[in-house]
């Protein structure tokens, strides 16, 4: 009894000195994204949850460490939403879901990207709010939310993301004032259209940012 005693013991130790699948967080942030989506197409059906790992996964790309770096799902035909759990993909870089049916909101979580390069998520069905947490993306390139439903104002914190060439939030129902400073400064008027509320360029110290949000 002693030495089966001792062999559990040994277990044990051998078993909680191994470490923890490093992708495991990355299957259940990707695999929540799946049960999130109608996916009729079926282009998610390579997503197994029970693999340690998604990097053999069709349309997600690995570094050479095995991390996420990127999700292709643009034109896609997914329906569904977003899920907070994507803010787990702390080495993702590239995030494109354009061209899709997507609904609600754009998770706050997302804010959590820090290697995040490119948000598309233009021509889909998103509601709601810019989160002002995409200010904490300041590795961030292109913001391409155009041709969506969302509302609100544009968070001045963007302005502040000095890597950020690209910004198209056209085709939206935001209201308030255009930010003009920054790295908005050089962003084209054009890419702000057709939000009927969304009135400037705002003139510093002279127009109130949530001017037409009540």
């Amino acid at each position: 009894m002693a030495a089966i005693g001792l062999l559990l013991i040994i277990a044990l130790t051998v078993a909680s000195s191994v470490p923890a699948a490093r992708g495991n967080s990355e299957v259940d942030a990707l695999y929540a994204l799946r049960r999130s989506l109608i996916d009729p197409r079926k282009v998610l059906q390579s997503w197994d949850p029970n693999l340690v790992s998604p990097c053999t996964w069709f349309h997600v790309t690995c570094n050479q460490d095995n991390r996420v770096t990127r999700v292709d799902l643009g034109n896609s035909n997914l329906s569904g939403h977003l899920v907070p759990e994507l803010g787990k993909l702390e080495h993702l870089q590239y995030l494109e879901l354009y061209k899709n049916n997507i609904q609600g909101a754009i998770p706050a979580e997302l804010g959590k990207l820090k290697s995040l390069i490119s948000l598309d998520l233009y021509n889909n069905n998103i509601s709601g709010i810019i989160p002002p947490s995409l200010g904490n993306l300041k590795s961030l390139v292109f913001l391409r939310l155009n041709d969506n439903r969302l509302n609100g104002p544009i968070p001045r914190v963007l302005t502040g993301i000095s890597t950020l060439k690209v910004v198209d939030v056209s085709n939206n129902n935001l209201c308030g004032t255009i930010p003009t400073t920054g790295s908005f400064e050089h962003i084209p008027l054009n890419n702000f259209e057709n939000n009927p509320r969304l009135e400037g360029p705002e003139l510093q110290g002279l127009a109130s940012y949530d001017t037409n949000c009540s």
